[in-house]
């Protein structure tokens, strides 16, 4: 049977860790008890008539201070704490553990009913504006409607109610009305006329007051679609400058009229809000359920120790608490699965479960089966490859040029993307040790995100895949194959790789693989589209990939010029085209890196994303300054990439260590670290900031053999997969610290569910 201490630390929920029953110093301080009643051995006579009447003092003098506090707001809250730790005392004169212990107990139910309160708030907040927002799309889906009817020469304008659902306001439920009226299709009229005169606008009859002179002004309300896409962030960027001209912020003139596309997105993103309060509703009931359950489970522990039952009138004053008596959420959750099932469900309510409570994935054993066979046939295989490699003499110096030309490129891409793949699972099983909630930091649905099994599975099928496709490709060169044909099995390889991943049918991991491509896109088209951390994560995987870039490149190359005849040593190897891909390539990631920093900086207006963009400003001239080392062996030019590597390494060490982990203050109670720490051991975080530091300083070596170190071919391409390689693992590494400082900035927030940002505001107001 599992120990509640242990159920408890894995059903709760991270980001509100700190507001939870502190139940493991409760058990401390029954200990306590228990330890200091074991030496005086008092008579049950004497000790248990007074923890029976324990329980019934606390709850009466709970129900005083309480009352206390409700008609005394005029006082600072220290003056009732001493009154309360005076009575306290009072009370338990002869048992000062058990008074500490009520006192501790009753501070954490304090601290429970405060959050929930404050959470519980928020949510009913929050609930009640998407019902407007809802109301307010029924109204543009109306006025739609009304419109194409009215365009329609065969239908009469008739303005019949689109839906029953009854907002806030209570104008809304007059326009049965108001419909059988003349003005009402005059004021339709001057709706839609606004509406396509001012873009995204709407005059809603709700939230119309009177003038002075009894007219009704129009009041405007706006489809605040976001900027993500690179169309909707040219027009936002347009339509700022045109109000800059104009010098009239507060007018409209995107010039896009109303259309059913906006509404349908703003739909989704009502609807997104809606699956995200209903997240955030269950989360607050496990939060209840999870902290009730811990109060019984200590009182109990308290009973067995005092050997008497004294604690029943105090667990009923827990069970009149408001975070177990208040229904709000219950009944919230029930109103948003009706709205939802409604509106946007088409009143299929099994549909409408599968968005607001989606089936969680069940672990197979299968997936560990094929991780095992597959790791064991890429072992078996590597073994033979190497073995007949050696035998057959091809990195012998006659062929090591051309074979290193056809199969090099190929393997080395493969396995450092294999080896990233496996770094990414690792990172995956140590996340969810340590309870980070990676899931929810990347946005991924928790239904078809990728679990560490699943990453490595992908990982050892890769390289079994590829050293097989060596296998073949050495066994056919010996049996006396041409090599034009020999050479294609790599660049088939490749060809298989690149289809089963833009491949539409749904296998092989097909949400992982197009939502992968769309960040990849994203990326791609920085700054125009809205960046989101999943975006800048995988961006900077990139930056430790380049040299898995100039391996495509060169890959590319070498097929293509072998498939229109043309000699590949001058294209892919030298030349003006070679060196133009090659500055390109190198400075790719750092620019798509740098650019979403300006993007951010745009949106959010925080300094730091110039600072971090420097960073990669930095990086770029650094990797040009090595990259014309390598083209122009001169003392200058080996002056200039010591210079310029060493101010972007140490730039990278500090926004690394101070930004990115968030360690490094020297003010912190964990000594050049941060206050809150996930991992236990202190030494394991001086240990990553040094393997980070070295690791970050492979550059070196890769200065040092450029034109200094004679060595073979063979020899030089293993060097540089090996600081290729070398890269990839310090990234891996240094993604783990990433996500924990990001989960502890969610922490430090109580940020357990997605804002989604709603589509409707008044046209007047400024957020």
């Amino acid at each position: 049977m599992v120990k509640f201490s242990k159920e408890l630390e894995a059903q709760l929920i991270p980001e509100w860790k700190d507001a939870f029953v502190n139940y493991w110093q409760l058990k401390k301080l029954v200990k306590r008890i228990k330890l200091s009643r074991i030496p005086k051995s008092p008579p049950p006579s004497a000790t248990f008539p007074l923890l029976s009447s324990l329980a019934d003092n606390f709850r009466r003098r709970r129900r005083s201070i309480s009352q206390v506090k409700k008609n005394e707001s005029l006082e600072d809250g220290n003056s009732n704490n001493e009154d309360r730790q005076t009575e306290l005392s009072q009370f338990f004169s002869e048992e000062d553990e058990v008074k500490i212990f009520f006192e501790t107990l009753d501070e954490e139910l304090e601290k429970v009913n405060e959050f929930y309160g404050s959470r519980e708030s928020e949510f009913v907040e929050r609930g009640d504006s998407l019902k407007e927002q809802l109301a307010i799309l029924v109204e543009f889906k109306r006025i739609l409607e009304d419109r194409r009817r009215k365009s329609s020469p065969s239908s009469a304008p008739t303005f019949s109610r689109s839906s029953s659902f009854s907002p806030r306001h209570s104008n809304f439920s007059e326009r049965s009305e108001l419909n059988e009226t003349s003005a009402e299709v005059s004021e339709t009229d001057e709706a839609i006329a606004a509406l396509e005169r001012h873009g995204v606008t709407f005059i809603n009859a709700a939230v119309r007051g009177k003038t002075k002179k009894g007219n009704k002004p129009k009041m405007a309300l706006r489809v605040d679609i976001p900027a993500t896409t690179p169309s909707r962030t040219i027009s936002a960027v347009m339509g700022m400058l045109w109000e800059d001209l104009i010098n009239n912020p507060k007018k409209d003139v995107s010039g896009d009229s109303i259309s059913r596309k906006k509404i349908q997105w703003a739909e989704k993103m009502i609807r997104g809000a809606f699956v995200e309060l209903y997240k955030g509703l269950g989360l607050l009931k496990t939060f209840s359920s999870l902290n009730m359950k811990a109060f019984v489970k200590i009182l109990k522990k308290f009973d067995k120790v005092a050997n008497q039952k004294s604690s029943v009138s105090y667990l009923q004053e827990v069970k009149q608490s408001p975070f177990i008596s208040s229904d709000k959420v219950v009944r919230l959750m029930d109103e948003v699965e009706s709205i939802f099932t409604k509106h946007f469900a088409n009143s299929d309510r099994k549909k409408a479960m599968k968005y607001l409570r989606p089936q969680q994935p069940k672990d197979s054993h299968m997936t560990t089966f094929f991780v095992g066979l597959f790791t064991g046939c890429f072992v078996s295989l590597f073994i033979v490859y190497a073995t007949l490699a050696h035998l057959s003499g091809v990195f012998s110096r006659p062929n090591e040029v051309s074979y290193m030309d056809a199969v090099y490129p190929i393997f080395s891409m493969f396995a450092l993307l294999s080896l990233h793949m496996f770094m990414y699972g690792c990172n995956l099983f140590t996340w969810k040790q340590a309870r980070i909630n990676y899931n929810f930091i990347f946005e991924f649905h928790s239904s078809t995100a990728l679990k560490y099994r699943d990453a490595f599975l992908i990982c050892t099928t890769t390289m079994t895949a590829v050293v097989g496709a060596l296998v073949i490709h050495l066994i056919l060169g010996l049996t006396g194959f041409s090599p034009v044909q020999v050479d294609s099995i790599p660049g088939l390889l490749l060809l298989i790789f690149v289809v089963l991943l833009i491949c539409p049918f749904d296998i092989f991991y097909r949400p992982t693989r197009y939502y992968f491509l769309r960040v990849f896109r994203n990326i791609i088209f920085s700054p125009f589209y809205k960046v989101l951390f999943v975006d800048s994560f995988l961006a900077d995987q990139l930056t430790s990939q380049i040299t898995l870039l100039r391996l495509v490149e060169s890959a590319v190359c070498y097929f293509t010029a072998s498939f229109f005849g043309m000699h590949r040593g001058d294209l892919c190897k030298s030349g003006t085209l070679y060196w133009e891909l090659a500055y390109l390539i190198s400075f790719l990631p750092y620019y798509w890196r740098a650019m979403q920093c300006a993007r951010r900086w745009f949106d959010d207006n925080d300094i730091d994303h110039l600072a971090n963009m420097g960073k990669y400003v930095s990086a770029m001239v650094a990797a040009g300054a090595r990259l014309t080392y390598s083209r122009q062996d001169t003392r200058l030019w080996f002056v200039m990439v010591l210079v310029t590597s060493f101010l972007a390494t140490v730039y990278q060490l500090y926004w690394d260590f101070a930004k990115d982990w968030g360690i490094l203050n020297p003010k912190s109670r964990n000594p050049w670290l941060r206050d809150e720490l996930i991992l236990k051991n202190k030494g394991i975080y001086y240990m990553s900031m040094v393997l980070n530091m070295i690791l970050r300083v492979a550059w070196v070596e890769s200065v040092l053999q450029l034109h200094k170190l004679h060595i073979r071919n063979v020899e030089s391409k293993m060097l540089d997969f090996l600081l290729a390689s070398l890269e990839v693992i310090r990234r891996g590494h240094w993604n783990f610290y990433r996500l924990e400082n990001e989960q502890l900035h969610n922490v430090g927030k109580n940020r357990a569910v997605k804002t989604v940002p709603l589509p409707f505001r008044d046209a007047d107001s400024d957020g």
